[in-house]
């Protein structure tokens, strides 16, 4: 296995100017990871990754994700065929964020079965009766149940 070497941080100017990777990862050893849709730019997740997994997306080409619930690595398709292929992967001013551009096999990334993670919306403003604010589904034709795609597996939705 090849190592992706990631350049120790010596100054704002060469974090924020320079040519060097130099990733942020915070004290649990994780850097956010903003996923869309290639094409669309569509908001699809928001996931983390800790050094294995952002030097794994940068070697193969393909999204990996640092799971925080089972604190486990992991290739976003492994088990669902659903591969995100990186086509752009971009870098915050402070490297401490990164920003994935990706083409997805099957052309959906969350694993409730909606195109994106992000199907519901929060009211806000006026829309917002008070009280607990009630979502909104954005979104509500899945590409599969999660019972079909992951037989066997314990639904983390009706947990």
């Amino acid at each position: 296995m090849s190592s992706t070497p990631f350049a120790a941080r010596h100054s704002v100017e060469q974090v924020e100017e320079g040519t060097e990777l130099a990733p942020r990862f915070d004290e649990h050893g994780l850097i956010p990871a903003v996923t869309t849709d290639f094409a669309s730019g569509e908001l699809l997740m928001v996931g983390y990754m800790n050094a294995e997994a952002l030097r794994l997306t940068i070697e193969t080409g393909q999204a990996h994700y640092f799971s925080r619930s089972r604190q486990a690595l992991w290739r976003k398709g492994e088990t669902s065929g659903l591969v995100q292929h990186v086509r752009e992967l971009l870098i915050d001013d402070d490297q401490d964020c990164v920003w994935l551009r990706v083409e997805i096999d099957g052309g959906v990334s969350c694993h409730v079965g909606y195109r994106s993670c992000f199907y519901r919306r929060v009211p806000v403003g006026k829309a917002h009766a008070g009280g607990t604010p009630r979502l909104e589904f954005t979104l509500t034709d899945k590409a599969f149940e999660f019972e079909d795609m992951y037989p066997g597996q314990p639904n983390p939705t009706k947990l």
